[in-house]
């Protein structure tokens, strides 16, 4: 599962990338610096991993992972080649969440491909080509369906029906996700389109220092412009965050984020939004040798998130044995969990929780 960072050339992804991942994507102040998708691993911050190893006192410990993904930027005419316009859509298309970087601050010695400083008009440069290539995906099909549905094929025409709803959101300038369609419907026939403005989406917003506290008048036009959409919208100061990565020491880092007024990097809080927005929670194993972070798809069952350490567990599952992590926490051991009758025996329908902290039985 990956989460691609995408915006115009110019407007801090792959800054934003190196606080992530510390892997050194080159960054220059000028268009299309990067080419070549850059991929970072990156950990997620998680405040009860830390807890647990406090309580477990393991040799190691695992953090869950995210994939973050570097693109190159986009700008007018994408859709039909201009620019990295086929490269750009075919690596966003590889992605399963975007991370739409705008820039959200003033400042004469950064050049914006477009002369001046526009969140909005930056988002609609990136929408509209989006949705020209979805628009161009959805004719493609619909021109297919046509030819069945016109036979009396009954599911040609169900099909057809929600291509054309596709195709008139497209044109109105509406983003798949937005347009409405049943659940039945999307996961029937628009879900194998594969189509860009269908992913979830978060606008994180790059402003200046001044703005990393509380954000500024840019962020709130952001808020305002999305609010129909049902996507997230968070702030930071990708410069400055960049800066505190930089710095040698731990202390260091927490010295400057105070001095700023933050509690935690603004990168913490994107890495952690960008696991949610990719529909991933998280489990725990816990034990002498490694307390570690699992990751699996909301809503697995238990032999489903068993598979995610290896595939023998999920198909030689018996049950798991499931505490919850407020509880763990609460009784500080597993024994004393297990003397207080904590400790849950769950089947193959269980569905796992995000927290739950678990040991698999299984025979194969």
């Amino acid at each position: 599962m990956k989460a691609g960072i995408v915006g115009l050339p110019n407007v801090g992804k792959s800054t934003l990338f190196n606080c992530l991942s510390n892997a050194k994507a080159q960054s220059a102040n000028f268009p299309f610096c990067t080419i070549e998708p850059n991929i970072g691993v990156v950990n997620v911050p998680d405040n009860r991993l830390k807890k647990l190893e406090e309580l477990v006192d393991p040799e190691r410990v695992v953090p869950a992972t995210v994939e973050i993904v570097d693109i190159a930027g986009l700008v007018k005419g994408a859709s039909k080649g201009e620019g990295l316009g086929n490269q750009f859509l075919g690596n966003i298309r590889e992605t399963d969440a975007i991370l739409h970087v705008l820039r959200c601050f003033d400042n004469d010695n950064v050049v914006h491909v477009d002369g001046s400083v526009d969140p909005i008009r930056d988002k609609e440069t990136i929408d509209m080509e989006l949705q020209l290539k979805d628009l161009e995906t959805v004719e493609k099909k619909l021109d297919k369906v046509k030819r069945a549905a016109r036979t009396g094929n009954k599911e040609a025409q169900k099909e057809e029906a929600v291509l054309n709803a596709l195709k008139t959101g497209l044109e109105s300038g509406i983003s798949v996700r937005g347009i409405e369609v049943s659940e039945d419907e999307r996961e029937e026939f628009v879900k194998n389109l594969q189509l860009i403005t269908d992913k979830p989406v978060m606008y994180v917003c790059n402003v200046d220092e001044e703005g990393a506290v509380a954000g500024n008048a840019y962020v709130e036009k952001v808020r305002e412009a999305v609010a129909h959409e049902n996507a997230e919208v968070i702030f930071l100061a990708v410069g400055t965050e960049a800066d505190i990565t930089e710095l040698e020491t731990y202390e260091e880092r927490q010295m400057f984020l105070e001095d700023l007024g933050l509690s935690e990097p603004g990168s913490a809080k994107l890495i952690r939004g960008a696991y949610t927005l990719l529909g991933l929670e998280t489990y725990f194993t816990a034990g002498e040798k490694e307390v570690r972070a699992w990751t699996f798809p909301k809503g697995a069952t238990a032999p489903q998130a068993a598979g995610v350490i290896h595939t023998d567990f999920e198909k030689g599952f018996i049950r798991a044995e499931v505490i919850a992590y407020d509880d763990y926490v609460s009784y500080g051991t597993e024994a004393k969990v297990k003397e207080a009758g904590k400790m849950r025996v769950e089947g193959k329908e269980y569905i796992v929780k995000d927290g739950d902290v678990m040991h698999f039985r299984f025979n194969v």
